[in-house]
């Protein structure tokens, strides 16, 4: 067996509220619609990955979601703009990455980072 898909489902009334984060400023591609669950994601292969922490590192609070992103200025110029409160750096981390927090509209506390090259 080989698992083929890993999918963070975040339980909320307002589907329509992910548009904003997920699709206008992140940029991913809204996959499924049913009403009911909106899927944002990519049709580039993406990895697999769950972690498990007992803090997000640098002594902060454990994000619930981590995303990658190739320009982290960019994503955090486009937060700003749209009004999303940023609550730690960006900073340059020691283990090689630079990274925001920031909250998503449901409330979930979101690790966007890039790998330092």
């Amino acid at each position: 067996m080989k698992v083929k898909r890993v999918v963070s489902n975040i339980a909320t009334r307002d589907i329509a509220a992910a548009k904003c984060f997920y699709q206008d400023v992140l940029g991913l591609d809204l996959l499924m619609d049913h009403g009911w669950i909106a899927t944002y994601g990519s049709q580039e292969e993406m990895s697999i990955q769950i972690s498990f922490a007992s803090e997000g590192g640098s002594h902060t609070s454990t994000p619930d979601l981590s995303i990658e992103v190739d320009d982290l200025d960019a994503a955090y110029e486009r937060m700003k703009s749209a009004g999303f409160s940023i609550e730690y750096g960006p900073v340059d981390e020691p283990w090689g990455v630079r990274r925001f927090f920031v909250r998503d509209p449901f409330g979930k506390l979101i690790n966007i980072l890039a790998h330092i090259q």
